[in-house]
């Protein structure tokens, strides 16, 4: 649901929305029910984006509003229990962008996973040595530039040649990613978006 909360995230208007977050924690809304609507007006700023009514500009912004406001509400959070599932996470060598990642990261975690954040422009060993240590149920890839594609595939292909994709799901994002590049990668599924991806995930899990 559209709130207003979720407008002005999605209007980029950072003191109105720091207003709201503040006056809904004082009415003692869960901290998790805001962060929901904050997760909607993202929605809506990458529609904005698809449509190109919103530019890398207004997309650099906005991660940085979402970041702060995620990192506020992170000490309210209720404590899950268990985490769930662990996820490698890392934006692939030749890619340096991160917006995307951080976002995914911060979603991934509040909802209950273990993130394993191993930055941008990942070496493959780097990935490959991450999932040995931490032996998780997911690595998620992301890339904003057609050109990473191959070292996504590469990537891929490396942790099936060491023995450790059998026991991992592989789920890949970014702006130019598509089923397209889902099949030429040989991934698992590919994540619009950060919500889409933790419901895919908790799919896989067999989670509701």
């Amino acid at each position: 649901m559209t709130t207003s909360l979720s407008l002005n995230m999605a209007d980029l208007k950072e003191d109105s929305v720091f207003e709201e977050i503040n006056e809904k924690l004082s009415e003692g809304v869960p901290a998790e029910e805001i962060f929901k609507e904050l997760q909607v007006g993202m929605e809506i700023i990458g529609e904005r984006y698809q449509s190109q009514e919103y530019y890398l500009s207004e997309l650099i912004m906005a991660a940085d509003i979402f970041k702060k406001a995620a990192n506020s509400l992170q000490s309210k959070f209720q404590p899950t229990e268990k985490e769930m599932a662990t996820i490698v996470l890392g934006t692939v060598a030749g890619d340096i962008h991160d917006i995307g990642k951080d976002i995914v990261s911060l979603v991934f975690s509040t909802n209950g996973f273990k993130v394993i954040d191993l930055g941008v422009d990942v070496p493959i060993s780097k990935f490959v040595d991450a999932v040995r240590e931490h032996n998780p149920e997911f690595v998620g890839l992301s890339c904003l530039l057609t050109t990473a594609f191959d070292n996504m595939k590469k990537t891929i292909d490396e942790l099936s040649a060491q023995g450790l994709r059998n026991n991992i799901k592989v789920l890949i994002g970014g702006g130019p990613v598509d089923q397209t590049t889902c099949n030429y990668v040989k991934a698992d599924a590919v994540c619009e978006d950060a919500p889409q991806g933790v419901e895919i995930a908790k799919k896989m899990l067999g989670v509701k």
